[in-house]
């Protein structure tokens, strides 16, 4: 049988931050304070874990979080993932790119201005993306491939030949 995972022997200072912490107005700081100070009392993370009515899976990352970072377990880290999954690929990005070189009417669209949800929907449309994306995550293929949307009418043309004078804002 394995022996029960317990903390290391606490020092002076971090019994009065774990002590202090059960005071704390974060539920997660209050909870983490409660683990460790059981553990250090030599109970085991299944009884800690009933007592408390989590996992015992919980306590024992409870107790490992404290191990590595000390006091700083008792501060929950970020949920949000280290990296989310690239919905478009280079080729995507080019053929984004493609597209808003084009006007929204070429895709039945009643406007000829592009919006980021606009080309979200017509990118999904022309099979771009294997799915509905969200607007952020258009803006965010473009800055990869460094556009900036709020620069986008500098890189934009038209099939007119007359628009780099009118762009221009040349008169006859």
């Amino acid at each position: 049988m394995q022996a029960p995972l317990c903390i290391r022997p606490l020092g002076a200072d971090e019994l009065l931050a774990l002590e202090a912490g059960l005071r704390s107005s974060s539920g997660f700081t209050v909870c983490r304070c409660q683990m460790l100070l059981a553990s250090a009392d030599g109970q085991h993370t299944t009884a800690i874990a009933r007592t408390l009515r989590c996992n015992d899976q919980t306590v024992r990352n409870a107790i490992h979080d404290f191990q590595q970072r000390g006091l700083a377990a008792l501060q929950p880290k970020s949920s949000r993932p280290h990296r989310t999954p690239a919905v478009l690929t280079d080729r995507g990005r080019e053929r984004l790119r493609a597209l808003l070189h084009q006007s929204p009417r070429t895709f039945g669209k009643a406007t000829s201005i592009w919006t980021l949800s606009l080309a979200a929907e017509v990118s999904f449309a022309q099979g771009i993306t294997t799915r509905q994306v969200s607007d952020e995550t258009i803006r965010t293929a473009l800055k990869q491939i460094g556009v900036s949307w709020k620069r986008a009418k500098h890189w934009i043309t038209s099939p007119d030949p007359d628009y780099v004078r009118k762009k221009n804002g040349a008169t006859d």
